[in-house]
């Protein structure tokens, strides 16, 4: 009798969850904004099935679909649309950051002044790795900035301090975190620059390239992988607390690579991640296994892949490293007619685009300026001519910045992606005006000329070098508004419906994923967020402040906003 009881009960269980399993969920009652096509497309209503969309359409049929006893999920006039894609960014990066104390515009409680900042330092900061770290600093956004070694040194005259850069190529660190770092004037410099202040001879304690990349790994080192999954899980509430269904990684290393991938397979994370390595770590794979499975999901249609090689040409514009065909307009500090410089050699760009193009491996391209952006293109012909493939392999070149009209033209002639990151326009555009001249800053981030060309385009945040926030990408992308609150090249700027395809059917075609993302069409992956207001019905102003309530990854809720 007690086996029957425990049979039965576990028959039970069984039905009912098989039950639950396959009991439809019916959202209605709001907009909801497919992301078909392009013009904006609204339906009824919107059938998921398991984690699938199941039927799109009015709601008579949609309640029909669905079946008996569906959940009703009423919008009361709040948006749905499909999830944010994470075309370009650092979901690593990120992971590290929530190790150190959040001090960007994005923040909690931004700093406006040094005072703040070092005050916040104090009350949240605790120590890691024998460091005081601070995260996502930018000097612009103080308003008795920058920050310096002298203010640090007297709030933490003992405590090695490392204040890392939004752009995470810059930081500085007080005088005992120069000590433990074993810098001194002596320390000599490849790529980048330890600064020496002229009227004292002593060191600034900046950190600039190279010295401030190796800087970051010694400060946080290396830790156990039970710690790097709880960073992962704080990045994940990052992302969908921001709306995205799936985040990307690029610049990973193999341990990236084996952490993210143990993640997903552990199913501690529920976004979908990407890694994108650079070409150095591609080599290892391949001499690993030379058929590596790169752009394949290690769950079908989700969990986590490889996406292709990575090749970068040039560095970060607002700190004069982009490579330019012109000199810069300013070029106090760095020999007179700098037009800076690339970061790696032109056989080297030839030789990975013809490697990605001849196996099949999706080529990114990285490119600031726009004699950069010239290697890049160089290379991609080159590949082409030689290979003799013109198929549309996805080619995208981020973040294609200060890419020329003509250049435009040879991306669509060679089926190239931009994929551009507007939020430079506000956090950097005051300072493109200073350091390149209003003609060029006012054409950066060409969007309305691609459009008119009628090209695909991605936008993306690269986070954590600008906030996580889809919705102020798109308010940029519109308004064009700089820090200072002035209108940087108002002409380029697009419609909200447009940029809202960057960051989901566009950026879904961008990983060959358009078949189960990027649009509320049956059959496609239920990944949705829902907005209080709709992007496209609000004062363009006004898209930046408009909250994300809930993030449905599978069919799941993700996030609900508290």
């Amino acid at each position: 009798m007690k086996i029957f009881k425990r049979c039965f009960s576990i028959c039970i269980l069984l039905i009912t969850t098989h039950v639950f399993a396959n009991t439809a969920s019916v959202y209605f009652n709001g907009d909801i904004l497919t992301m078909e096509g392009e013009q904006p497309q609204y339906v009824e209503a919107v059938v998921v099935k398991g984690k699938t969309i199941a039927y799109v359409g009015n709601l008579r049929d949609a309640l029909n679909a669905a079946g008996t006893n569906p959940v009703l999920h009423d919008l009361k006039g709040q948006t749905l649309m499909p999830g944010f894609i994470d075309a370009w960014g650092h979901f690593t990066l990120i992971a590290q950051n929530t190790l150190a104390v959040n001090l960007g515009y994005f923040s909690k409680n931004p700093p406006s002044t040094t005072k703040q900042l070092i005050d916040r330092l104090k009350a949240e900061a605790r120590p890691f790795n024998g460091w005081i770290i601070g995260a996502e600093y930018a000097d612009a956004f103080l308003t008795d900035g920058p920050l310096t070694i002298a203010q640090l040194d007297k709030a933490f005259p003992n405590q090695p301090v490392f204040i890392n850069n939004i752009s995470t190529l810059t930081g500085i660190v007080n005088s005992a975190g120069l000590k433990k770092l074993g810098i001194t004037k002596a320390t000599k410099v490849t790529q980048g620059m330890i600064p020496i202040d002229p009227k004292t001879g002593k060191l600034t304690g900046e950190l600039i390239g190279m010295p401030n990349v190796e800087a970051t790994a010694r400060v946080f080192g290396r830790y156990s992988e039970d710690l790097i999954l709880e960073t992962y899980r704080k990045a994940e509430m990052i992302y969908a607390s921001n709306g995205f269904t799936t985040a990307q990684s690029y610049e990973t290393t193999l341990d990236d690579i084996r952490n993210m991938r143990h993640a997903v397979e552990r199913n501690l994370i529920r976004l979908d991640l990407i890694a994108l390595p650079t070409y150095d770590v591609v080599d290892q794979l391949l001499a690993s296994n030379k058929n590596y499975p790169f752009g394949i999901y290690t769950k079908g249609d989700g969990g986590f892949k490889v996406a292709g090689i990575l090749v970068s040409t040039d560095g970060a514009p607002q700190l004069r490293l982009a490579y330019f065909s012109k000199p810069y307009a300013d070029t106090v500090g760095v020999p007179k007619g700098w037009r800076g410089m690339a970061i790696v050699s032109q056989d080297v760009v030839d030789r990975y685009a013809k490697l990605a193009y001849q196996k099949n491996i999706q080529y990114y391209g990285y490119s600031n300026g726009d004699a950069g952006i010239d290697m890049t293109l160089l290379a991609i012909s080159k590949a082409i001519r030689e290979t003799g493939i013109t198929e549309d392999r996805r080619t995208a070149i981020a973040h294609s910045f200060f890419i020329r009209d003509d250049q435009l033209d040879q991306y669509k002639t060679n089926k190239i992606l931009p994929q551009f990151m507007p939020n430079h326009i506000w956090m950097y555009g005051d300072v493109y005006r200073k350091i390149l001249g209003e003609d060029r800053a006012r054409s950066m981030v060409p969007l309305n000329s691609a459009r008119a060309k009628g090209m695909q385009f991605g936008i993306h945040n690269d986070t954590p070098s600008s906030g996580p926030s889809a919705l102020f990408t798109i308010w940029t992308s519109v308004n064009r508004v700089t820090y200072s609150g002035t209108t940087l090249g108002p002409e380029q700027g697009i419609d909200p419906y447009f940029a809202l395809r960057g960051f989901t059917s566009v950026a879904a075609y961008q990983y060959k994923e358009e078949a189960s993302k990027g649009s509320i069409t049956t059959g496609k992956l239920a990944d949705f967020v829902v907005l209080e207001r709709n992007p496209l019905k609000v004062k363009p102003m006004e898209i930046k402040d408009i909250q994300v309530v809930k993030t449905i990854k599978n069919g799941q809720d993700l996030y609900v906003r508290p």
